[in-house]
């Protein structure tokens, strides 16, 4: 973006226009002392913005080095390190840096004019987040401990996850005002799958790393879908509200909250698919009659066509972040609104019959002090068995099973 004098047919004046142009670009690629091998460029035409690429992964390099830990590398990732709990504690030291100091250098690096040029009007470099990778990974002890479980994961993230998972994953819901697109795709690489679920420009990931590390990465383009709990910018010191996330480096912390909880919300997920147990063994607890506060409670029916609905639609992904009421289950388990106060009850009852059962095979448990309703680990492992295997086709087990 840069600056052209045109002619404005209503004050017939001359006038500067923001638009974009052709022009060149220095790069810069060096090896920084704090931040390790980077690459930074500046624009020659005014108003000689600048872009600066970091790695965190290369900067947690430099700070083990420091430190005197020492660990194994390879490209951006970490598949052993000699203490991972003080590493972490490094990483985390990064979100703690003053950025406008640390970046400030680089500009009487690469525009070591800048105060000449703005000597009548002092100005300084606004700095924002273009795009941020924010990866979670994790470190197995051998390749074939990884190679065991991958094929499952992928093809649990593959057939399980809808769009209601995806938008959960991070931190929103699907309804009627959303305007995007929700896009779940894998990729064969010589280096192996990867699974890639993009909700309009931000995106989460799933891929192994060398056959060592399980990353799940969030990459964040559009931060205005998310939200950071702040005063007005044009009132420093008034009251906070949630309002929506800012490019700029002063919303950059919120970002690592809003990303790491997207890659656990994913991980969680994931846990979900067992790659142990059978699909016998899981179902058989629950294939049985029991009792809840001394009364007799049917057993579940996991291939019936009224219990696989009910499992949908406690599972729904916009339940897992504030849990679901009775309320919220009869918006999906029946048509319409209700004709009358009778019919209300009738289905009010029903549905608190339905999740006395779920209770009873503790597959869901009450949030005290609510009247919400949360799935349990027990449950989100049974019920994401039973829907994969709704979705799952013939060929498909058969190649798991090859």
């Amino acid at each position: 973006m840069s600056y052209k004098v045109g002619p404005n047919p209503e004050t017939k004046q001359l006038e500067l226009e923001l638009c974009q142009r052709k022009c060149l670009y220095i790069y810069h690629y060096l090896i920084d002392p704090q931040f390790g091998f980077m690459n930074a460029r500046i624009q020659t035409w005014f108003p000689f913005q600048i872009q600066i690429c970091l790695n965190g992964r290369e900067w947690l390099a430099r700070q083990m080095d420091q430190a005197r830990i020492r660990y194994q590398r390879l490209d951006n990732c970490f598949p052993w390190i000699e203490n991972f709990e003080k590493a972490q504690k490094l990483m985390d030291r990064q979100l703690r840096t003053a950025w406008h100091s640390a970046l400030k250098r680089f500009v009487r690096m690469l525009n070591p004019i800048h105060g000449k040029i703005f000597k009548g009007f002092p100005i300084q470099y606004y700095w924002s987040v273009y795009e941020n990778e924010w990866a979670t990974d994790l470190a197995f002890k051998s390749p074939s401990a990884l190679a065991a479980i991958y094929p499952s994961l992928v093809l649990h993230a593959m057939t399980t996850f809808s769009s209601g998972d995806v938008m959960r994953f991070l931190g929103r819901k699907v309804h009627g005002c959303f305007q995007g697109e929700i896009v779940s795709d894998f990729k064969d690489r010589p280096e192996g799958v990867r699974i890639k679920h993009r909700v309009k420009k931000n995106s989460l990931k799933l891929y192994d790393k060398f056959g060592r590390v399980l990353r799940t990465e969030f990459t964040m383009n559009d931060p205005s879908d998310f939200k950071v709990f702040r005063p007005k910018e044009n009132d420093p010191g008034g009251e906070c509200k949630w309002l929506r996330l800012r490019r700029g480096i002063a919303d950059l912390h919120r970002r690592s909250q809003l990303s790491q909880a997207a890659n656990e919300r994913y991980l969680d997920a994931l846990a979900a698919a067992d790659t142990s147990i059978q699909l016998g063994e899981l179902l058989r607890s629950i294939s049985r009659p029991t009792t809840l506060n001394g009364k007799r409670i049917r057993a579940l029916r996991p291939w019936s066509q009224e219990d696989v609905e009910l499992f949908r639609a406690v599972s729904h992904g916009e339940f897992s972040i504030n849990g679901f009421r009775n309320r919220d289950l009869q918006a999906l388990l029946f048509k319409g609104e209700p004709t009358s106060q009778k019919e209300r009850q009738r289905r009010s009852g029903r549905v608190s019959r339905l999740l006395r059962i779920l209770r009873a095979h503790h597959l869901i448990k009450k949030v005290s002090s609510t009247y919400r309703y949360v799935l349990t680990t027990k449950g989100s492992e049974i019920m994401t068995a039973v829907l994969t295997a709704q979705r799952i086709t013939l060929d498909q087990l058969s190649r798991v099973a090859a």
